[in-house]
């Protein structure tokens, strides 16, 4: 198959009117979709970035490749500055009717129009719109502004079976035939995604413990005026798929429940991620943050906690103590002590982490934190915020039922096995042990219970137990 490859798709689809016949349906049915970022505010108008046919939506099965931006009221944080709206990549199938198995995938009958009369629905349910995708990739495709890359060196072999994975929360993925998986970004921004950057740096230090990337697709929204005003948005990154991995999070409550020890994957994780971090500081520069970047970091982190207490009651009475752990840390940093900074994972926990069969740890989805803004997600930062997400996820995982969020010792003695384990095999990789420099650790730790505790408290109150015990102890800590 080649459409892809070959449909001229020279003359964009983006017509005004397109936008406005689907303008209906994407306000009912995108404010549902789990990877919507924007819930609890009402859409108020939509914007078109680029529109381009993947397949022609004058046959009887059509592709549209959509880069819209969404309007919504600003939220009080964001105050009344003008904002463009955040943007989301749709892949929109089009029919004339659906077939009983793609129903859970409507998005809606179109009513006026280029498509009226037509139905569209999310394409990526169904696998003659995922086999496209592949084939663009397989054969570096150009269709309008989209641009399909990929290592020569990797073969992709056509004719993969596709099945999307419906686990994904802020992304979309699919999977074909357990040789690829291919991470579609939802909600988009320009620039250098770290999710594809730093796969590919890895690759070219020959680091095991990372899929290489073996193809990936971007917008290219160049000003032909003025080409260096021009944007690139990465849009998806497909990577070998790790047959018969299960992640972390899965293995532990795995282990959870059948009373087994996790100490020896705990150690190997460790060791996993130090080495990921030794490659990314020796393929990329480091920094040295003195006073005045960690005075930043702690002054960040202290407003951050502000705002929780402000936000969930049942902080207020730990907020003193919390407060403790950011002080004594600029306190340290006016001392003159200095903390070395590189490019991390910036988001680790144990749904980061895939363990093949042979026992190999593998860490993926390098995004960061979808919210915080791209700058801030390349910036270099200490190792210390990885290790510190992982212990907190030990202690997530160790308290996953509410019920046991209490201070059973059983709870508490499996994370505290499991991070000293992560520690002393980080230390085997790294040279050196995290639990050396307790005052940043403790630091990082708080700053992600206090957000976890806001997080919980607004989408999961069930939840609200396992931080706040995090919180206890954190505060109680000399």
């Amino acid at each position: 198959m080649s459409e892809a490859a070959t449909h001229p798709a020279t003359e964009p689809v983006a017509r005004p009117e397109l936008l406005a016949s689907l303008d209906p349906l994407l306000r009912e049915w995108l404010p549902r979709q789990r990877w919507f970022a924007g819930k609890g505010r009402p859409v108020t108008g939509f914007s078109l970035v680029t529109a381009n046919e993947l397949l022609p939506t004058s046959g009887q099965l059509g592709l549209l490749h959509l880069l819209v931006r969404a309007h919504q009221p600003a939220t009080p944080a964001q105050g009344s500055t003008p904002r463009q709206g955040d943007c989301y990549q749709l892949l929109i199938g089009v029919r004339e009717a659906l077939p009983p198995h793609l129903a859970p995938a409507l998005i809606g009958h179109v009513e006026e129009g280029p498509l009226a009369g037509r139905t569209v629905y999310e394409a990526l349910h169904d696998p003659r719109p995922a086999d496209v995708l592949l084939e663009a990739l397989r054969t570096r495709a150009r269709i309008g502004e989209l641009r399909f890359e990929r290592d020569h060196r990797q073969q992709i072999r056509s004719g993969l079976t596709p099945r999307l994975v419906t686990s994904e929360q802020s992304n979309s993925s699919l999977v074909y035939g357990d040789t690829f998986i291919l991470k579609l970004l939802r909600r988009i921004v320009p620039g250098v995604n770290p999710d594809l950057e730093l796969p590919r740096v890895l690759a070219r230090e020959n680091c095991p413990r990372v899929p290489a990337p073996t193809a990936w697709m971007t917008a290219d929204l160049r000003d032909a005026r003025n080409p260096a005003a021009g944007e690139t948005y990465v849009l998806g990154v497909l990577q070998p798929f790790v047959r018969g991995a299960t992640d972390g999070w899965e293995l532990a409550l795995h282990g959870l429940a059948k009373g087994e020890d996790f100490g020896a994957e705990a150690r190997a994780l460790g060791r996993a991620t130090a080495e990921v971090h030794t490659a990314l500081a020796r393929a990329l520069p480091t920094t040295t943050l003195g006073h005045v970047q960690m005075e930043l970091l702690v002054d960040g982190m202290t407003e951050r906690l502000a705002a929780a207490a402000q936000a969930v009651p049942a902080l207020r009475p730990y907020a003193p103590g919390l407060r403790t752990a950011f002080e004594v840390l600029g306190d340290l940093a006016a001392e003159g002590r200095t903390w070395t900074a590189q490019r991390v994972h910036g988001d680790l926990h144990l749904g980061q982490c895939l363990r093949s069969p042979t026992g190999e740890w593998s860490l993926i989805d390098f995004e960061g934190e979808p919210s915080k803004p791209l700058a801030e997600r390349r910036m270099p930062q200490p190792p210390l915020r990885d290790v510190a997400g992982m212990l907190r996820s030990f202690d997530y995982a160790a308290r996953s039922n509410p019920r046991t969020a209490g201070p059973a010792p059983a709870v508490s003695d499996w994370a505290d096995i499991c991070r000293a384990a992560f520690c002393a095999g980080y230390a085997e990789a790294a040279g050196h042990d995290p639990r050396t420099d307790p005052v940043l650790l403790r630091a990082y730790e708080t700053d992600k219970a206090v957000y976890e505790v806001v997080y919980e408290a607004r989408h999961r109150p069930d939840w609200l137990p396992v931080p706040m015990a995090a919180v206890g102890r954190l505060a109680a800590s000399p």
